[in-house]
């Protein structure tokens, strides 16, 4: 059972951290446009973009979307600790 508890830990916290990026992703363009007037850029370690922007975007972006997934895996966790009656592998006491 350990093992197909493994996989559907695994497919759902993936889900959940696909899901979250995407949605983060576009608050974030929305929200740079809104800031900026402007597009954010596509690829900030292209030379045409201005290394202030380049670092405020990879600096916004990382964070927005680094606690967006870590925000949605949790849920997910507390999803399965309620339908499973313990934690998925890896988040549980002990777990390496």
């Amino acid at each position: 059972m350990a093992k197909d508890s493994s996989k559907v830990w695994s497919t759902l916290s993936l889900v959940a951290a696909l899901g979250a990026a995407a949605v983060a992703k576009k608050g974030l363009d929305t929200s740079w446009r809104a800031a900026t007037g402007k597009k954010p850029p596509v690829n900030p370690a292209d030379p045409d973009v201005g290394v202030w922007e380049a670092v405020a975007w990879a600096a916004a972006s990382g964070t927005f979307v680094a606690i967006a997934k870590m925000l949605a895996q949790r849920r997910a966790a507390n999803y399965y600790l309620k339908s499973t009656g313990h934690l998925p592998p890896g988040l549980r006491q002990g777990d390496a």
